[in-house]
């Protein structure tokens, strides 16, 4: 039986059970992969002043994000085909965030529905948006939030056009998936996901399936994403967005400090500093490097969350000290989702929160939110 000490461990187990072109699809970033690797590599050179000899009862791990209470400043990202990583995913990863008391959020290109989601939790979860050229699917869509009762809005702004990534054209995963022979050979090594897979009916695009007149089955579908994606994205757009939603509304994709006065001016309520983990424009700096200036464009006037290459509680503790007031995760929920279904989620959680928790004490901190730079050893 394998011990689950760190993120790493749940990584490996993910690795032995999901089937190749799905671990890839998470485990990858565009081109060279250089900024995929700087999101975690950015993480060993902030180091922490150890303090000793301070009163370390009754740590406080508690915040709010857009004005939600929170257990730890964590939420989980946005992932799409979630629900090809573990049977019904989103449901799961979902569930396993409620019950922890953080934020989850649902990609539009999820596995499972809004409406899904919805029926299977009581907490409100979030809704991301990829905005498509047919604006009217994109209004039912914010509608459809709306209706499943949808917290909070978090409007992706750095997909108007996807990045390559050599390893997902390699193995043929495309939308939707392509059943190669290849493929097919190495499903049927990982009989857990497989018999998961079919133990239930959602195997499709829940958002987009049925809800749009010209896509029937798996051809249309990937010849409608093919056009969708839209590269005439504008500040206007959210403009037209924040209108029809009419709640929290929080952009996700934000690495330059022009951009995030820019996002201050649109009225968000929140941005997420975010190179959308490494997977869009190989060469950009790592989030928490792109971090301390968007702090000093915007500090104050918007909260600041940090996304990309947190694989622990220390990686979340340096980025809130850094200035994020909290943080994002994706691979370090994905690989616990694909090791373990829900109760691999809550392990990831678990891991994180202790993590977080013993750092703070070792800095000689009772609550996070007295966090600052000074608990940072000078550079």
């Amino acid at each position: 039986m394998t011990v689950i000490t760190c993120i790493e461990d749940l990584r490996e187990l993910y690795r032995r059970r999901v089937p190749r072109m799905f671990y890839d699809y998470t485990d990858s970033g565009s081109w060279t992969e250089q900024t995929y690797r700087d999101n975690v590599d950015a993480f060993s050179q902030i180091k922490l002043r150890q303090r000793v000899l301070v009163n370390m009862e009754d740590r406080n791990l508690s915040k709010t994000m857009v004005g939600q209470q929170v257990s730890m400043p964590v939420a989980l990202a946005p992932v799409g085909l979630t629900g090809m990583q573990h049977a019904d995913g989103e449901i799961k990863a979902a569930l396993a965030a409620e019950k922890f008391g953080v934020p989850y959020c649902l990609s539009t290109m999820s596995i499972c529905s809004i409406e899904d989601v919805a029926a299977h939790t009581s907490a409100p979860f979030w809704f991301q948006l990829y905005v498509m050229r047919d604006r009217a699917y994109i209004e039912r869509l914010i509608e459809r939030a709306k209706l499943a009762n949808c917290s909070a809005l978090v409007l992706t702004v750095d997909l108007q056009i996807l990045g390559q990534r050599h390893k997902d054209i390699k193995n043929g995963l495309s939308t939707p998936p392509k059943p190669t022979l290849r493929n097919i050979l190495n499903i049927t090594t990982k009989p857990r996901w497989a018999m998961g897979m079919l133990g239930t009916r959602r195997r499709s695009f829940g958002n987009v399936v049925g809800h749009v007149d010209t896509v029937a089955g798996m051809g249309s579908l990937a010849r409608w994403t093919a056009d969708q994606f839209d590269p005439t994205l504008s500040w206007d757009d959210v403009a037209w967005i924040k209108e029809r939603w009419g709640g929290k509304l929080i952009l996700k994709g934000i690495i330059d400090p022009d951009d995030a006065r820019r996002a201050v001016q649109s009225g968000a309520d929140a941005i997420v500093v975010s190179n959308h983990g490494g997977r869009q424009l190989d060469g950009a700096p790592a989030s928490l490097t792109a971090l301390p200036y968007i702090v000093a464009a915007v500090g104050g006037e918007i909260e600041i969350w940090m996304d990309g290459g947190i694989r622990s509680g220390q990686d979340v503790f340096k980025a809130i000290a850094l200035g994020a007031s909290a943080t994002l995760i994706g691979r370090a929920y994905i690989y616990g989702l694909g090791a373990m279904g829900e109760a691999g989620v809550t392990r990831s959680l678990q891991l994180i929160r202790n993590e977080l928790d013993l750092t703070m004490a070792f800095c000689g901190l009772r609550d996070i939110n007295d966090l600052t730079p000074e608990v940072l050893w000078p550079a």
